[in-house]
């Protein structure tokens, strides 16, 4: 007689020496393997998350910056974020294999479809930011500048937030439950980053608005970052295991030191630039960790049926992401 291949899914999750948690008797998998496939991105994306995060929040201080009366600081954090976007196109395109699969998404607009919507957005915003900063160096049609200011300005808060949401719409459960925290996630780590940068990049007397956005947005991703695990629960144990809790381990100590030296170096510039460089690595390493958790999440038959399980027993209905 054939044994029962739940069953042994279900010892085989739970045998001795595989380090994995034993499956609850409802929960379980065709001997024990994934349920899903993991990602099929590639390591573009993660350099793509932070460099479209730099991009938009950098966009966004320099419109506030501006607003606020301090043009160093808005032009260098202009420049920041036209050196920036100028990334990621080749970067998304790398991901996608070729050219063309870049340009039939802007072929047709597709509102349901997040990476439709994000191609957009990624065209918009470049042209923007590209055009901001080049009528500034031209020197010419301040108006024209203006626009293009505030148009980057406002795209670089969407470009910043929105590929929380375009990894939330998989089914990789890590990503998927993380749906409420991630745009805040990346939105504040883009900030962190922004101005840190721009305190690298701009004058002793003009970085001062940078430094104190740079504080904000990582003592923000910390809060968010903490939330967000909590709340996953067991799904979240993924980012205290493997190269994912590797690289959170280094975004966590790198973002608290980075964070206390920027909130100390008010009046020690070189103490301020040290930890404008250990944020900017807090934010990257924040980006390789989350990457790195969906591809752990993906393999764990566990992570992906208990939250189903769950909602099924609350009542609720599940619609299924739209891309895997």
């Amino acid at each position: 007689m054939s044994a029962d291949p739940t069953r042994l899914g279900e010892v085989a999750a739970s045998a001795p020496g595989d380090g994995r948690v034993g499956h609850p008797p409802e929960v379980r998998s065709y001997y024990a393997r994934p349920v899903i496939k993991e990602p099929a991105w590639t390591w573009e994306v993660p350099w793509y998350l932070f460099a479209g995060g730099l991009a938009g929040c950098s966009s966004v201080l320099s419109l506030a910056a501006r607003l606020a009366g301090h043009d160093v600081l808005a032009d260098r954090a202009r420049s920041i974020a036209a050196g920036a976007v100028v990334v990621c196109p080749p970067l998304l395109i790398s991901d996608l294999g070729r050219p063309a699969r870049f340009y039939n998404m802007l072929r047709v607009f597709k509102p349901t479809s997040v990476m439709s919507v994000g191609s957009w957005l990624l065209a918009a915003y470049s042209t923007a930011a590209a055009g901001a900063v080049g009528l500034s160096w031209w020197g010419r049609l301040p108006r024209l500048r203006a626009a293009a200011d505030t148009a980057a300005g406002g795209l670089g808060a969407v470009m910043a937030t929105y590929t929380g949401g375009l990894m939330a719409d998989t089914s990789i459960p890590v990503w998927h439950e993380a749906r409420r925290e991630l745009p805040a996630l990346f939105g504040s780590g883009g900030l962190a980053s922004a101005g840190s940068a721009a305190v690298l990049l701009s004058p002793r007397g003009s970085a001062e608005p940078a430094r104190r956005l740079a504080v904000t947005g990582a003592g923000t991703e910390l809060i968010v970052d903490n939330v967000m695990r909590r709340r996953l629960g067991m799904v979240g144990k993924v980012y205290e295991r493997g190269e994912a809790g590797r690289y959170h381990r280094a975004a966590e100590v790198a973002t608290l030191l980075g964070g206390g030296a920027m909130a100390a170096g008010r009046h020690r510039p070189w103490l301020a630039r040290l930890g404008a460089l250990s944020l900017l690595a807090g934010s990257l390493a924040q980006r390789w960790s989350v990457f790195k958790a969906g591809f752990q999440s993906a393999r764990d038959p566990q992570a992906t049926l208990a939250p189903q399980r769950a909602r099924l027993n609350r009542g609720e209905g599940h619609r299924a992401p739209s891309r895997s």
